[in-house]
């Protein structure tokens, strides 16, 4: 494998305040060549501000999701790998992270080691996210009925991964459920999964009308990766609720 071994992929969707600051950063990252983009349906200047910051970008006419922006942006690797031995490795990075991005550095390191098939961000730095908690207890809670893993921070995106391990994941599931299923798909087909402590920080949700829909389709999606894969966890839904 080359010396840029590693591409990293960040979607993002109105991110252009930030996003120049991430790409410029994890380009940075040692063996990575390649950063790309998927622009997911933005509304500002997204897709331009990454290009001229260095990122190669390709662009959804409309919002599609999380997991699709994956798919995009690991398939277009997959078009620069074609002429490579060994396809890179994938760093998936959250568009918001800025300067921080620079913690991501141990995230590659057991993957490139060939000792980890993914490994995890385990951010060290918490942010209260006003209500978060529900969507990661169902996450954490289905994880382990389904593998016997219990993660620490089980919807954190920041994730690298062997090209073999995200294509034996594929199809991704939808939206904001793509990290729980990945982490369950995974394991039970064998590969190792590693969780790694990094200094990230990324910006909180908060808590207004746009936060709390967000939260919502997180609710939402994470339940119907659950529903097809353990359909019992989604019976504690209410329990969870409860007991916020």
């Amino acid at each position: 494998m080359s010396s840029g071994e590693t591409a990293v992929i960040i979607p993002a969707v109105n991110e252009v305040d930030r996003i120049a600051t991430t790409v410029r950063t994890a380009a940075a990252l040692p063996g990575v060549a390649l950063v790309m983009v998927v622009d997911d349906g933005s509304a500002d200047q997204t897709g331009r501000v990454a290009r001229a910051a260095g990122a190669r970008v390709v662009r959804h006419s409309r919002n599609r999701g999380k997991a699709a922006a994956m798919e995009t942006g690991a398939e277009a690797v997959r078009l620069f790998d074609e002429a490579d031995v060994t396809p890179r490795h994938l760093l998936f990075l959250d568009a918001d992270l800025g300067e921080t991005a620079s913690a991501a550095a141990p995230l590659i390191e057991p993957v490139r080691a060939g000792e980890a098939d993914m490994t995890i961000a385990v951010f060290t730095t918490r942010i209260k996210l006003g209500g978060h908690g529900l969507v990661v207890r169902l996450s954490k809670e289905g994880i382990r009925r389904a593998t016997g893993f219990e993660p620490r921070q089980p919807l954190n995106g920041q994730r690298c991964l062997t090209r073999a391990a995200f294509e034996a994941a594929r199809p991704l599931a939808h939206g904001f459920g793509v990290e729980t299923a990945l982490t369950i798909d995974l394991l039970r087909k064998g590969y190792r999964i590693s969780e790694v402590e990094v200094d990230m920080t990324h910006r909180a949700t908060g808590t207004d009308w746009r936060a709390q829909l967000h939260r919502a389709k997180q609710l939402r999606d994470v339940a119907r990766a659950l529903a097809t894969r353990d359909p019992l966890v989604t019976q504690n839904l209410d329990k969870l609720r409860l007991t916020r």
